[in-house]
């Protein structure tokens, strides 16, 4: 659970009296995204966790305590809600919403510090992820129109950007590599406009996690993962993407090195054994999150221009090392689910 604090703010009084946690003993403000309050909240039964719905959409909240429940109770690493004293999950209090669970302790890793075996496995808890969702939820549209960004649009933004740019010789060294990553990416935009993925896509579709990366784990001392946590992103999607979105995340370097692509190879191939789907889907979801990642100028505005918002991708530089790469991450990716690699001795890579 993070644990700095924000703004000191307590609970409204006499909300967690109605959970049946004993005397409550102190309610200690964390730090969460804008517009969220949460406590780390210690009781005479433990130490809990409290989240507050600033306007909770009731339906939603349930569908996604339900979910937690289940997965919970099918024994995998997920954060059930605790009922309150009248059976409820979601609190209302003063025209909010409260959530209480169980305190979660662990440590976070990003996923280059993991082996080859923890990324394995790691990919395998997704895919196991993805197989409860598919039994415990109802089934989802198997024809699912996914928009395709335009690179027309994202390159007027980027025009937009280099307005505010001071030209060579007007400015700081800075503004000198804002315009030059700025002019990178919209050479980038013009170079690949050609290869903008469809719009609808045959794909298997079912219920995600949404924000799988390594933001959303927590680690005990065995490097096992202790909880899934990050559940209010739970959506509907391509199974295929969210494998690849997820990768693309855990396995990112912060610089022109872009993927580990013998990381991601693992993660695959650990998903692939809980979750099969096939080559294709693989790279076609690899295309797609390329293309995406391309269009999205979010994290140029924010890394150059100080805006706020990353667009939830990672570095910018990614974008660059990935389309020189692009036919390459297409066989990495997809490489787990190929005759040769499936029969190949696995022991030079996972020694």
């Amino acid at each position: 659970m993070p644990t700095s604090q924000t703004a000191d703010v307590d609970p409204p009084p006499r909300l967690l009296r109605r959970w049946d946690i004993g005397a409550p003993e102190a309610a200690s403000p964390l730090a969460a995204g804008p517009g969220r309050r949460c406590w780390r909240v210690d009781a005479a039964a433990g130490t809990f966790f409290l989240r507050e719905y600033a306007e909770p959409d009731r339906r939603r909240v349930l569908f996604q305590h339900t979910v937690t429940a289940a997965l919970d109770a099918a024994g995998l690493p997920v954060l059930a809600p605790l009922p309150a004293r009248a059976g409820r999950t979601l609190v209302a209090s003063a025209g909010r919403g409260y959530a209480l669970y169980p305190w979660v302790g662990g440590r976070g890793r990003g996923g280059l510090e993991l082996t080859f075996v923890q990324c394995e496995a790691l990919g395998e808890l997704l895919g196991r992820l993805h197989a409860a969702l598919d039994e415990l939820t109802a089934p989802v549209q198997q024809s699912m129109l996914v928009p395709t960004p335009r690179a027309a649009d994202a390159s007027a933004a980027v025009e937009e950007m280099l307005r505010d740019v001071p030209g060579d010789g007007d400015g700081t060294d800075f503004d000198a590599l804002t315009g030059r990553r700025l002019r990178e990416r919209r050479d980038l935009l013009t170079e690949f406009a050609g290869h903008q993925p469809p719009d609808i896509e045959v794909s298997t579709v079912g219920h995600l996690h949404g924000s799988f990366h390594s933001g959303h784990l927590r680690y005990g001392g065995s490097g096992n993962v202790t909880a899934v946590l990050g559940w209010d992103g739970l959506t509907t999607g391509p199974v295929a993407g969210e494998v690849v979105r997820s990768a693309a995340r855990l396995f990112a370097c912060d610089d022109e090195r872009g993927l580990d692509l013998d990381r991601v190879q693992a993660f695959v191939r650990g998903h692939r054994s809980a979750y099969p789907l096939d080559a294709g889907q693989i790279q076609s979801a690899v295309h797609r999150a390329w293309w995406e990642r391309l269009c999205d100028v979010a994290p140029l505005r924010h890394r150059y221009l100080g805006e706020d918002g990353t667009g939830g991708r990672g570095p910018a530089s990614l974008v660059a090392w990935w389309s020189a790469q692009l036919d390459r991450t297409l066989d990495a990716f997809a490489a787990p689910y190929t005759a040769a690699y499936a029969d190949a001795d696995d022991g030079h890579a996972y020694g």
